[in-house]
């Protein structure tokens, strides 16, 4: 067996401490999440419970957990939606060049470098100064797709560059039109690529802070419900709530990553048996 050199041990530890900055913050959450019933928001731990999640799911002093818990679930979703369809639509558009492609591009993608709290609140005054109300459903859905359609788009321009149009000739060959192609060729082809932009697009909708500060009006998301929660909230009930998010967060991934693998294995189950028919 060949024997490691020095620089590998370099760089193992170097990663490994690099693993430990990334999720140590979240480590130590979850373990005090599990402090007993007299305990504290600080080390060293008194007890070993689950009394700070039973009284997660209690009617809170302050604030409102679960209603803005729903409220980021149903805009991660509307966002996601709405990433995966205009990242498509704009990826078939960009195949073929057209005048002002290159400025409409960069423009679709400037949002990603202006400071977020700045978009925020210019999309408030937007709102103010058409005398809309805001409200995290209009404002803040509009806000956050300044930060997840780039992501979307650029993933969906990356993916087509590398697609082979052979696929949609044969297609056409064959008497499919364009939408037939469009439908059981390229989406079926790309559907894995379909899959990240939606993570991507959930994910950040639902961890956006700055840009939903200013636009979400009377009603708090998630993440601002559990900002306000850390100047009212001195017990662990908050790491309980930031455990159980984090699970949930990990979730989504493991569903998106399963839904992959799924759709691979019936892609190439596909391309088996029409290997076999020919």
């Amino acid at each position: 067996m060949e024997k490691r050199s020095l620089s590998f041990y370099v760089l193992a530890a170097f990663f490994g401490l690099f693993v430990l900055f990334l999720y140590g913050p979240t480590m130590t959450i979850g373990i005090l999440s599990f402090q007993g019933p007299t305990g504290g928001l600080t080390f060293p731990m008194r007890g070993v419970s689950l009394h700070w999640f039973r009284e997660l799911f209690e009617q809170q002093a302050v604030g409102d957990i679960w209603g803005a818990f729903r409220r980021s679930f149903a805009l991660g979703l509307m966002v996601m939606v709405t990433t995966v369809v205009v990242s498509v639509m704009s990826g078939l558009a960009f195949r073929k060049r057209f005048k002002g492609s290159g400025v409409l591009f960069y423009m679709a993608i400037t949002s990603l470098v202006i400071p977020s709290i700045l978009i925020s609140l210019g999309v408030g005054l937007i709102f103010n100064q058409l005398g809309l109300k805001i409200h995290w459903a209009t404002s803040g859905f509009g806000s956050q797709l300044t930060w997840t359609l780039p992501f979307g788009l650029l993933i969906m321009f990356a993916v087509f560059n590398r697609f082979d149009k052979s696929y949609e000739e044969a297609a056409r060959d064959q008497g499919a039109t364009q939408w037939q192609t469009i439908r059981h060729v390229v989406l079926p082809i790309i559907a894995p690529s379909l899959i990240g932009v939606a993570l991507f697009g959930f994910t950040l909708s639902y961890d956006e802070f700055a840009r939903t500060l200013l636009t979400s009006g009377s009603y708090n998301t998630l993440p601002l419900e559990v900002f306000g929660m850390t100047t009212n909230v001195t017990t662990p009930v908050i790491y309980a709530l930031g455990t159980l998010t984090t699970l949930f967060s990990f979730g989504i991934i493991g569903v998106f990553l399963i839904s992959v693998r799924i759709m691979a294995k019936r892609r190439a189950k596909m391309g088996n048996d029409a290997g076999k028919a020919v």
